[in-house]
């Protein structure tokens, strides 16, 4: 088992608000995953559909993925990052007018290149977008004026070397927060291996005296080579006091690693 600690404490916020419109849906997971082995090929298949009353043009193209704890996430150019798999995929179609009520399916190959260097994880997505009525670029024949919202769908394609790359995590920042009631313990971490994860993460507070609280959980989410993500934990029911602190992520099989933090909580 592999153990990792390190000691560091901060404060800071950060909130997020999402919201989703569109009469296009891509059904079913927006993230398609494989373990291949280089000279292999493999395909897959992503449905749309056309919720609404009205014929609907998507169009379909690719971007590089990335994204940092503070919330950004960058679409950039296909195949600029070091572990983008973009080149090595191919799909059909790339623009096409879905009737109402109807679905399509884009079919795509990932042809992954037979070279003895590849290892870990490398992805990129395939960008599934509506053409607005009102843009140029529409070929419907009923255009219509005004500001109409779009809402793309990033679809994730991820390609897995064997069992191959390293599974390291780096703790960066932590901050005690409050928002209205709630008391939340925020920590970022970092994915400095080259495989992607998704670890468990649990946290574990001992007070003064020894007594145990806890365990508290945050949902775990992806983590790809060189992105970093915050993991929130809602320590409401902690009363006032100082407390130890373990925070583990939990990457499976013996990749486990942890971080002791001192908390003080004064209101």
């Amino acid at each position: 088992m592999k153990m990792q600690w390190r000691y560091w404490f901060g404060i800071g916020f950060l909130g997020m608000v999402f919201s989703v419109h569109g009469m296009i849906a891509v059904m079913g997971d927006l993230s398609h995953e494989k373990v291949s082995s280089p000279g292999e090929t493999y395909s897959g298949t992503i449905v749309v559909r056309n919720l609404g009353e009205m014929p609907e043009e998507v169009k379909v193209y690719q971007t590089d993925y990335s994204f940092t704890y503070e919330g950004k996430s960058s679409y950039d150019e296909p195949g600029l990052l070091p572990r983008s798999n973009a080149n090595w995929i191919t799909f059909s179609p790339k623009r096409v007018i879905i009737p109402p009520k109807e679905e399509i399916s884009i079919q795509f190959m990932v042809q992954v290149p037979a070279s003895d260097s590849l290892f870990g994880t490398y992805w990129s997505v395939i960008m599934v977008e509506p053409v607005p009525r009102s843009s140029l670029e529409s070929s419907l024949p009923e255009r219509t004026l005004g500001i109409q919202t779009v809402v793309r769908y990033a679809v994730q394609i991820v390609t897995h070397i064997g069992d191959t790359g390293t599974k390291k995590i780096r703790f960066m920042k932590s901050q005690l927060i409050r928002e209205e009631e709630k008391r939340i313990f925020q920590v970022d971490i970092e994915n400095t291996g080259d495989r992607m994860v998704r670890p468990s993460m649990m946290l574990q507070v001992f007070d003064m005296e020894g007594k145990e609280y806890g365990p508290f959980e945050s949902e775990p989410v992806r983590i790809y080579p060189g992105t970093s993500v915050r993991h929130r934990f809602d320590i409401t029911s902690l009363p006032k006091g100082k407390y130890k602190a373990l925070v583990v992520a939990d990457c499976g099989e013996e990749d486990l690693f942890g971080i002791h933090y001192t908390l003080e909580i004064k209101e």
